[in-house]
């Protein structure tokens, strides 16, 4: 996957900050134990003394053998030693070097030339931070979501109350976000304005992230702008948003409908949506439109593939947002 300069920065800054602070603490530790044993620091010194001794004998070319064995049974001597001094401190042996995060690669992100798996995992998640910048993931939780505007009666006769509906949703979204893996279900939430499919979502993909998930949240109109600013070269260097909605492992589509309709949005949406349900990755749709109407904005395929894969939520009542604001008014 490409990614910008910017991304790279940021990577590799975060994995040199770890390098770094880690090369204090092992300096921070080593002159600690060398302030209690004085011996060790001059078998840290001889030890490298033997490794320049090795470089010169090769160089050198005069009986290599016989002086590399000797610098070999000499060095050996000298660990042993001090491997005895950290046994009888209670320290392991490994104490004095530094402790790298990522024990591939030492934090360096490459691994014999090859980019290690570290580095991959955090180019990846900052490109996710960087798409989910303008996000409100932090602003939504199960526990601040309220079934006191719903009303407890049904709207219409023989119809379930938008009340217990929303409360048989909420712990459908409560029990999914629990539970939540790369072989979830994808998800439809479909209702009027100001109902809580955002606030749900995100509280879902709030809980993928705490896991570990790579989580991404775009609304359609700004993913529909970032692909038609790609798609016509005004984007920055590298940037590649359909590769990352494809491959994230939560993505979450909010106001599906809002965005400027064209072929080519058209089309990208369904790609993204059918790549990711045979991929198997798991996606969460958010929209005001029905069924009905779905079909009239979007192709019979692409709603075909929602109707046939996606677990459907239809959430009822009046907009809670508009109640709020009329409470506090």
């Amino acid at each position: 996957m490409a990614y910008g300069k910017d991304i790279y920065q940021v990577a590799l800054g975060i994995l040199n900050d770890r390098r770094m602070r880690e090369n204090e603490s092992a300096d921070e530790r080593r002159r600690a134990f060398y302030a209690m044993y004085p011996r060790a620091h001059e078998i840290e010194r001889q030890l490298a003394a033997t490794a320049i001794g090795a470089a010169k004998a090769v160089l050198n070319g005069s009986d290599t053998v016989t002086e590399l064995t000797r610098l070999k049974e000499k060095n050996l001597s000298l660990q042993q030693e001090l491997n005895q001094m950290l046994r009888q401190a209670g320290l392991e042996q490994d104490y004095l070097n530094p402790h790298y995060q990522c024990k591939k690669c030492g934090d360096t992100g490459y691994v014999d030339g090859r980019m290690c798996s570290c580095l991959r995992d955090l180019l990846r998640k900052t490109a996710y931070q960087r798409l989910n910048e303008m996000t409100p993931l932090s602003l939504c939780s199960f526990e601040e979501f309220s079934l006191e505007h719903y009303p407890e009666v049904s709207q219409n006769e023989g119809e379930i109350a938008p009340k217990k509906q929303m409360e048989n949703i909420f712990h459908f979204c409560r029990t999914y976000a629990r539970d939540f893996s790369l072989k979830s279900p994808s998800l439809i939430l479909q209702g009027g304005t100001g109902l809580g499919k955002t606030h749900l979502s995100l509280a879902i993909a709030r809980e993928a992230v705490g896991k570990g998930f790579g989580v991404i949240y775009l609304s359609a109109q700004n993913m529909a702008t970032s692909l038609e600013r790609e798609r016509f070269g005004r984007a920055e260097e590298d940037e590649d948003t359909n590769a990352l909605l494809l491959g994230c492992d939560l993505l979450l589509l909010d106001d599906l409908g809002t965005e400027f309709s064209t072929s080519f949005i058209d089309a990208a949406i369904y790609n993204i949506v059918n790549t990711r349900l045979m991929a198997g990755r798991p996606t969460i749709i958010s929209t005001n439109l029905s069924l009905y109407e779905l079909q009239k904005r979007y192709s019979e395929r692409f709603v075909s593939r929602i109707i046939g894969s996606y677990v459907r939520l239809t959430f009822l009542g009046k907009d809670v947002r508009q109640q709020k604001r009329m409470k506090r008014g």
